[in-house]
C-alpha cells in the first residue's frame, strides 16, 4: 500500500479516475477544508483547483493543498499534499458527484455495514429510514470502500483508501467537532444525495453524517475530528476511484470484493495456532464450564461475564448456546485423547436432552433458565435446526463406532415432520412459531439454516422427503435471497441485514451439492459461490488501527480475516462454522484461488484472541474464546472500541471454532451416502 511517514513529514494522496465518465459527461469534483481554532466552531472553506493542481480558497489560508493526477491499472489516482504554513486543526472531504446518475436509480455499498439501503434494519440503526446520505469512518467497514451502484444502467463507482493504517487516537467526546488527542490513519468515506445526483463522498480524518452509530439501536449526532498538522508538516493519504459494470447488485459486490482482495492483499496471521493446540485450548472450556445440578446437563456458554467466566443457570440449544454441538466436540476430542472425563460430561448431556430436552410435541426445548424457572414457549427455526444439526453429527457418529441410538432417532424424525408441517408453499420456513405452529413471525430469512439438517437427515434415514423438503428451500433461496440479493433476519437478537444469512445460504447451497449430481450439482455450486461472495465482503481485508491503551491495540490485536456481525450489531466476532472448508472446496469446484488464500487468512487470524494461562486476552478463564469484539467506535452496551462487552457468550464461539478446525466433517458425513 501507498503510504510514506515519518516524524516530521506526512503526506495526503487521492484516488480519481478520469476514464470514469458516462460518455462525454465527466463527474466532478468539489472540495471542502474546515478548520478549528481550540474552543471555537470550525470555519468551512470552499476550494478551487486551479491550472497547476493547487487547490485554494478565496482567502488565504494557513494550509496548502496540491493535487497530482495519475492513472492507475484500476482507475486513477489523485494525490493531494496538505502542508501547515502554521500549525493548524483540520478536516479535508472531497465530493465526487456522478453527473448522469441519478440517486433514486442506486443502491449502495459499505462493506460489512451497508447494503443496498438497508432497509431492513430498524430506524435506530443506520438506514435510508433516517437519510438517504450517509458517511461513516472507515474501521466500521470490512474494506474501507463505498460503492454506488446503478441499477438502471449497470454501471457502479467505488472509492478505496489505500494507505497504511497504522495509528489512532483517543478523543474525550464522541458527538460533535473534537480534536484528537494525537495521530489517526482513519478517515470517512460514504455517498451523498446532490440535488438527485448520486456522489462519493470521503476525506479525513473522520467525520460521520448524519448521524454517528455508538451502541446497539443508538443512533448519536454526527461527529468531525480534527487532526492537529503542525507547521511545515504534510498529509498524504490515497484513494482510489474505480468504475465497472455488473448485471445486478450481486455481481457488483462480488466483483467489489474480488478488486478489493486483489488490492489489500491480506497476509494469513504469522503466529497462528495449530490445530491440535487449538483444540487443547479450548478443551479447557468442554472442562470448566459443565454444569450438572439440574435435570439438564449442560457445558455453560450464555450469558456469562468476561472477567469470571462464571456458569449460569441457563442452557440452549442453537443459536448463541450451541450446547448439543459443544456435546458432540467433547465427545470427539475425548475419544480422541482417551479423556473419560470429557465422555462422561458429553454423554450425560446427550442423555439429559433425551430425557429432559424436548416438549410434549417433540420441539427441543431451546433456552431453559432454571434461576427463572423458564423454558421457551416461542420457537425459532434456527435453533431447532442448529440442535437437528448436531444431533445427526453425532448418531452419524455413534453409528460408525457400532453404537445406535434408536430412541434419539425417532427423536429426530419427530421434529422433522414437525418441520416439514410448518414448510410453506414457496419453500420458506417461518423466523418464529409456537407449539401449537402458530407462525409468530413469518420472515424467510432464517431458512438457510434448515437445508442442513434436512440434507443430512435424507443422508442419515435414506428418507427422500427430506431431501425434496431440502431442495424446495433451495429454490425459496435462490428465488428470495441470492438472486434478490436480499439476506436478512438469520441472526436472532436483530432483524436486518446480516452476515450469517449469507454464510447460511452459502453453506445450504454446499449441503445441497453434497447430495445431488451433474446439472443439478454444478447449480448449486454456482449458487454457493455467488452467496459466498456476498458473505466475503462482510469480512475483513484490512487491520484496523487502535489507540495506546485500547486493549485490543495493546495485544496486537489484527482484525483481517474477522467478520463485522451485521448491520444493528456492528462489532466483529468468530462466526465462521464450515464457512472457511466451504471457501476452500469452492477454490477447487470454481478454479479461484482466493477463496482458499482468503480461508487461511481466516482460520489462522480468527485464532489470535486464544485465552490461555498468563495470556488471556482479558478474558477470566483459558479456553473461553471472547464474543463481541469491538473494533470501531460501538459497543454493545459496555467499554467501546479495543475492549469487549462485558457480557458473553463462549458456548457458540468455541462451537463455531471447533467446527473450522474439523474441515472434514461435512464431506465424512456424505461419503457413506455415496
Amino acid at each position: 500500500m501507498r503510504y510514506m511517514v515519518n516524524k516530521f513529514f506526512l503526506i495526503i494522496v487521492l484516488t480519481l479516475v478520469y476514464s470514469v465518465g458516462y460518455g462525454h459527461i465527466m463527474p466532478e469534483s468539489t472540495w471542502r477544508i474546515s478548520l478549528k481554532k481550540p474552543g471555537n466552531p470550525a470555519v468551512d472553506y470552499k476550494l478551487k483547483a486551479d491550472d497547476s493542481g493547487m487547490l485554494g480558497a478565496d482567502q488565504n489560508l494557513p494550509i496548502t493543498i496540491k493535487r497530482q493526477v495519475s492513472e492507475t491499472t484500476a482507475g486513477m489516482s489523485i494525490v493531494v499534499e496538505l502542508t501547515a504554513t502554521e500549525t493548524v486543526f483540520y478536516n479535508f472531504e472531497e465530493l465526487y458527484e456522478l453527473p448522469a446518475v441519478e440517486h433514486d436509480d442506486c443502491q449502495f455499498l459499505m462493506p460489512g455495514f451497508w447494503y443496498r439501503r438497508n432497509l431492513r434494519s430498524p430506524q435506530e440503526a443506520p438506514s435510508f429510514a433516517t437519510s438517504d446520505s450517509w458517511q461513516v469512518r472507515e474501521d466500521r467497514l470490512s474494506i474501507p470502500l463505498t460503492g454506488i451502484y446503478s441499477e438502471k444502467t449497470g454501471d457502479y463507482y467505488t472509492v478505496m483508501r489505500l494507505d497504511e493504517f497504522a495509528h489512532e487516537s483517543l478523543t474525550a467526546l464522541s458527538e460533535g467537532e473534537v480534536i484528537l488527542s494525537g495521530k489517526t490513519s482513519l478517515g470517512f468515506t460514504g455517498f451523498r444525495n446532490r440535488g438527485g445526483t448520486a456522489s462519493l463522498v470521503f476525506g479525513f480524518p473522520y467525520n460521520e453524517f448524519p448521524n454517528t452509530y455508538i451502541r446497539k439501536l443508538i443512533l448519536a449526532p454526527a461527529v468531525r475530528a480534527f487532526e492537529r498538522l503542525e507547521k511545515g508538516e504534510v498529509r498524504r493519504l490515497t484513494w482510489e476511484i474505480r468504475k465497472g459494470r455488473a448485471i445486478n447488485y450481486s455481481a457488483f459486490v462480488a466483483d467489489v470484493w474480488t478488486y478489493s482482495y486483489d488490492s489489500l492483499k491480506p497476509p494469513v496471521y504469522a503466529d497462528a495456532m495449530s490445530t491440535r493446540q487449538a483444540k487443547e485450548a479450548l478443551s479447557n472450556f468442554f472442562r470448566e464450564s459443565y454444569v450438572d445440578k439440574f435435570d439438564l446437563k449442560y457445558f455453560s456458554g450464555v450469558h456469562m461475564r468476561t472477567d469470571d467466566c462464571e456458569s449460569t443457570d441457563a442452557t440452549e440449544v442453537g443459536f448463541i448456546g450451541r450446547v448439543l454441538l459443544n456435546a458432540f466436540n467433547a465427545l470427539e476430542y475425548g475419544e480422541e485423547t482417551a479423556d473419560n472425563d470429557l465422555i462422561n460430561k458429553a454423554r450425560h448431556t446427550f442423555d439429559s436432552y433425551l430425557l429432559h430436552g424436548f416438549s410434549e410435541n417433540g420441539f427441543f426445548h431451546e433456552y431453559v433458565d432454571y434461576q427463572k424457572d423458564s423454558v421457551t414457549l416461542e420457537y425459532s427455526l434456527r435453533r431447532q435446526s442448529e440442535g437437528l444439526f448436531a444431533i445427526l453429527n453425532y448418531l452419524k457418529y455413534e453409528r460408525d463406532k457400532g453404537r445406535k441410538h434408536p430412541e434419539w432417532e425417532n427423536k429426530v424424525k419427530t421434529l422433522f415432520t414437525n418441520l416439514q408441517q410448518l414448510q410453506e408453499e414457496d419453500g420458506s420456513f417461518p423466523r418464529k412459531f409456537d407449539g401449537a405452529f402458530h407462525i409468530t413471525d413469518p420472515s424467510g430469512g432464517s431458512t438457510p439454516s434448515a437445508v442442513l439438517p434436512l440434507t443430512m437427515g435424507y443422508a442419515y434415514f435414506k428418507n427422500k422427503s427430506y431431501l425434496e423438503s431440502a431442495k424446495r428451500a433451495g429454490k425459496y433461496l435462490e428465488e428470495e435471497l441470492i438472486t434478490k440479493a436480499d439476506y436478512f433476519s438469520s441472526t436472532l437478537d436483530a432483524n436486518c441485514e446480516d452476515k450469517e444469512a449469507s454464510l447460511y445460504a452459502s453453506t445450504a447451497m454446499h449441503y445441497l451439492a453434497m447430495v445431488t449430481t451433474g446439472k443439478e450439482r454444478q447449480h448449486y455450486v454456482d449458487l454457493c459461490q455467488q452467496a459466498a461472495y456476498f458473505c466475503l465482503s462482510w469480512y475483513y481485508l484490512w487491520d484496523v488501527p487502535f489507540a495506546q491503551g485500547q486493549m485490543l491495540g495493546d495485544v496486537n490485536f489484527k482484525s483481517r480475516g474477522w467478520g463485522n456481525v451485521s448491520v444493528e450489531n456492528n462489532h466483529i466476532d468468530v462466526f465462521i462454522f464450515e464457512f472457511a472448508t466451504v471457501l476452500d472446496w469452492l477454490a477447487k469446484e470454481k478454479k479461484e484461488p482466493r477463496f482458499s488464500e482468503f480461508s487461511s487468512v481466516i482460520k489462522t487470524s480468527m485464532l489470535q484472541l486464544m485465552p490461555q494461562k498468563n495470556s488471556l486476552f482479558d478474558i477470566g478463564k483459558p479456553g473461553y474464546y471472547p464474543e463481541v469484539v469491538q473494533h470501531t467506535n460501538w459497543d454493545y452496551g459496555k467499554n467501546g472500541k479495543g475492549f469487549y462487552n462485558d457480557i458473553f457468550a463462549p458456548g457458540w464461539t468455541v462451537a463455531s471454532l471447533w467446527q473450522m478446525l474439523s474441515p472434514d466433517r461435512v464431506t465424512s458425513f456424505f461419503e457413506a451416502r455415496k
